[in-house]
Order: structure tokens, then C-alpha cells, then sequence
């Protein structure tokens, strides 16, 4: 049984297609004060799937925990969450006195729900893997990086990442694409404010390709793009896992002379190009029964 709701159906209807899943969407209603009210299909089958994209996560967190609760109420013995966005990954330390670690307290809070959790290309930086931001019994990362690069194949595009964090999915795109690989250097001065030092190679006529997990405010893309193109690159496109593209992101990469925005299917965006559902699909096989 694959519990859904309703804003996310056609990603519901894509995955309960490839993993051979039953669609059971969850009834949503808002309170005129705010608060929500869920309906689960009855009985919860005894294995059941939760997909839940947690991008503009708050609310998205209180429904987790009212779906899963009910789903045990109702019948199911063991939850999957598949998030294939997963939020509250980033701050995974505290930098200041009294700052709350959310990737740990999150992570464990949805280890209490689920027993098992897969997502796709998770933001970590500091964390080896995803059982120790999210300790379940079963926690699968995977990566779309290789989908990205099979966009490109045999393009003789150059895969450029745009800081050494990017830099692993930059190489599994590259690999994928049979294409050659570059990485920059990044210093951050705010959620806003980048500088961006490019790697000492050819860029003159160049198709570059600037890959990374997740395009949030889209300024550090921008940044890439506009020094890439003034080294004389012939054209400039961003492919991500994730387009979150918050407030004017999309506007930025555009007046910085990107000229496509590939993306995948984690997070609603038109630049939507990549589905994932088989790849997800993939991982649920492999579950421990």
C-alpha cells in the first residue's frame, strides 16, 4: 500500500506504477483555526509505503506524525517513509551557543516513526551517511547524479561542480555522461552573498554543465555562470536533484545567462526533467521483509 496525499499524486501514481504498490491517498482538511484533520484509507495494510517530499516542510512534519500514528492505529506493522526530498539536513552542528541541531533531531524523530526511510541525494556535509542523521533500521540515500549525467551523454559537455561539497555528485554525473569534471571553489558571506573561484581550465567555447544537489536561492549558480561565461563558455546549463528556486531564484539563474535548468521530479518545478520513481522503486525491493 503506497499512502499518499493528494498534492502529490502523480509522483504517487509513478511510483505505485514501477514499485507494483496500491494507491491509497490520505484525506486532508484544514480547520478554519489552522489546525489539520487526516483520513487514512482503513485497514492499513500490515506493510505500507508513506510518500511524503518534504519540501516547505513545517506542516508537511505534523502531517508525518499524524499519518504514521493513525497508520499503526489502523492496521500497519511496518512504515516506509519515502521522502525523496528530505529536509532539516543542513545544520548538522551547533555554531553557536543554544543553536538547535536539527538534522539530529529531526532524523531521530522520524527514525521513531519509520523503520524505514529512503531519500534521494540527502544535503548532508559533516555526516558519513544517512543511518547517522536519520538512525532507523533501514535509511537509504540515494543519488540521482548518475540520471543527471545520463541527460548529457556523449554531449562532450564539461561537468562543473560549484564547491567542493558538490563535488561527489559532479563526479558520479561526469562518469555517467562519459564527460569531463571540474570543481570550484566557494566562499559563503551569507544565505545570499557568494564568492566563487573557478578551477584554472580551457572554458573558451565551452559547453559547461554546473551540477549540484539542490538549487535553493540559485545565487551561488548564478555566480558560477556568470564567471563561466565571461571565460568565454559557448553556453551554460544547471542541472540539480532538487529545485526548491525559492523567491527569485529562477529570474537569477536566467539574467545570469543560464540557458536551461534541468531538474529532477523530488520537487514540483517546471524545469522538471528527470523521474525518479523507478529509482525509488529500486530500493523498495531491496527492504527487508
Amino acid at each position: 500500500m503506497l499512502l499518499y496525499f493528494p498534492d502529490e499524486q502523480e509522483y504517487a501514481a509513478r511510483l505505485a506504477t514501477a514499485a507494483g504498490l496500491t494507491l491509497a491517498p490520505i484525506e486532508r482538511h484544514r480547520f478554519p483555526d489552522g489546525e489539520l484533520k487526516l483520513r487514512l484509507p482503513t485497514p492499513v495494510a500490515p506493510r505500507a509505503v508513506l510518500l511524503r517530499s518534504l519540501h516547505s516542510p513545517n506542516e508537511k512534519l505534523v502531517e508525518l506524525l499524524l499519518a504514521a500514528r493513525a497508520a499503526r492505529e489502523l492496521g500497519a506493522r511496518h512504515l516506509t517513509l519515502v521522502a525523496p526530498y528530505l529536509a532539516y539536513m543542513r545544520q548538522d552542528a551547533a555554531f553557536a551557543p543554544g543553536e538547535a541541531v536539527s538534522q539530529r533531531i529531526v532524523g531521530r524523530w522520524l527514525a521513531e516513526l519509520f523503520e524505514a526511510v529512503i531519500t534521494i541525494d540527502p544535503h548532508l556535509h559533516r555526516v558519513g551517511s544517512l543511518k547517522e542523521a536519520v538512525p532507523a533500521p533501514a535509511a537509504t540515500a540515494l543519488s540521482a547524479a548518475p540520471l543527471i549525467g545520463g541527460s548529457f551523454h556523449a554531449t562532450g559537455a564539461l561537468m562543473l561542480g560549484p564547491d567542493a561539497e558538490a563535488a561527489p555528485w559532479v563526479r558520479a554525473a561526469a562518469a555517467a555522461a562519459d564527460c569531463e569534471v571540474a570543481v570550484c571553489r566557494k566562499t559563503r558571506h551569507g544565505d545570499r552573498d557568494v564568492e566563487v573561484t573557478l578551477p584554472e581550465i580551457e572554458l573558451e567555447g565551452r559547453h559547461i554543465v554546473i551540477i549540484d544537489d539542490v538549487a535553493s536561492t540559485g545565487r551561488t549558480l548564478a555566480a558560477v555562470a556568470r564567471q563561466v561565461l565571461a571565460r568565454g563558455a559557448r553556453r551554460v546549463d544547471v542541472a540539480v536533484t532538487h529545485a526548491l528556486l525559492v523567491d527569485d531564484a529562477d529570474a537569477a539563474l536566467r539574467a545570469a545567462g543560464v540557458s536551461e535548468l534541468l531538474s529532477t521530479d523530488t520537487v514540483p518545478h517546471p524545469s522538471n526533467r528527470i523521474g525518479t520513481a523507478d529509482l525509488v522503486a529500486s530500493a523498495l525491493r531491496t527492504l527487508p521483509r
